[in-house]
């Protein structure tokens, strides 16, 4: 059984010492970053090699590709998708059309994806905006009407597995309210819990049947004033799982964000305590990725029920014309 870990590479290569790690401590995939895409072929040797550490064809490579600031393919070799509050204005005079542009751009990214050997988005974001609340969210946001957010956001998950790709929907159970940004520190939301039920948790319902979702690392406090999401087993089974009733693999969040303390060994091992399913770490840093590796644990086979049903969602075999796509989506945007 691989390890519950999806880690990261420092380069646009491997290195010797992250070849025999990778090998040796068969994580269950990886994750890269604007560092390690230099340009297509590149970046397809790049996948190539990180699965062959592993043995496995088929093992998820993620990358943050949202659109608008959070995109790690770039110009030149790369389209620039736009940000989710784009669609959010189109929605404002028609909710089709913008739903049906938010389906083709995502399809279009996961052609993208796919032809370079990525194949899990970090996306689609369904936390719902706030107003007033810090712009760590913004406009990835597609607005602040959690029905516009959850319709949206399904019609970017559908697009994305259309196209081949796995999304994950995050950061479950909602990161909308945050003061703070949680890269660098530990956002306490007071909200009560009637509320958040109507307003933050509705995307995450409506789309409970996604395969993948990635944790919030907040603390809520009217559910768990201790700890945050990612390390809550109460906020994980009595609102992820149970209030929202999300049933598929569960990511932490990158588990070195500032947001949470302590090491990075306890940090694993109280994130897959809490129901976590898989943890995530994505800076390549090998002491540190030696830390998580020392607190994480195979992959469960409740877990591995989770990624196989998930990848049984998939179109395995898409067949599009990635240019038929881009001039579609550029008349809907107009």
């Amino acid at each position: 059984m691989p390890l519950a870990a999806i880690l990261g590479c420092t380069g646009p290569e491997l290195s010797a010492a992250e070849r025999e790690f990778f090998r040796s401590v068969d994580p269950l995939g990886f994750i890269v970053f604007a560092r390690n895409l230099i340009d297509p072929d590149q970046s397809k040797r790049l996948m190539a090699d990180l699965r062959a550490t592993i043995g496995r064809p088929d093992a998820p490579i993620l990358v943050d590709q949202e659109g608008g600031r959070v995109a790690r393919l770039k110009a030149p070799h790369w389209r620039h998708p736009p940000a989710a509050d784009r669609f959010g204005a189109i929605a404002a005079s028609d909710r089709a059309r913008a739903a049906e542009a938010v389906r083709v751009n995502h399809e279009l990214m996961a052609g993208e994806m796919r032809a370079i050997g990525i194949n899990v988005d970090c996306a689609p974001l369904i936390d719902v905006r706030v107003e007033g609340a810090h712009d760590i969210i913004g406009d990835r946001a597609y607005g602040t009407d959690p029905y516009l957010v959850a319709d949206l956001g399904r019609a970017a998950a559908e697009g994305l597995m259309a196209g081949g790709v796995m999304p994950i929907i995050k950061h479950i159970p909602g990161h909308g309210r945050s003061m703070v940004d949680s890269h660098f520190d530990l956002p306490r939301v007071d909200t009560d819990f009637d509320t958040l039920a109507d307003t933050d948790f509705v995307p995450f319902r409506a789309l409970h049947d996604i395969p993948w979702a990635m944790t919030a690392h907040i603390i809520y406090s009217a559910i768990d004033p201790d700890q945050p999401a990612t390390l809550s087993r109460t906020v994980i089974a009595e609102v992820i799982r149970g209030e929202i009733g999300f049933a598929g693999l569960l990511l932490s969040d990158d588990l070195s964000m500032k947001a949470l303390k302590g090491g990075l060994d306890e940090l694993s091992a109280a994130s897959l305590e809490a129901g976590c399913d898989v943890v995530l770490h994505c800076n390549g840093d090998m002491a540190e990725m030696e830390k998580v590796v020392r607190g994480t644990k195979p992959l469960s086979s409740a877990g591995l029920a989770r990624y196989e049903q998930g990848q049984r969602r998939l179109n395995a075999n898409p067949d599009f014309d990635l240019a038929e796509l881009q001039v579609e989506l550029t008349e809907l945007m107009a």
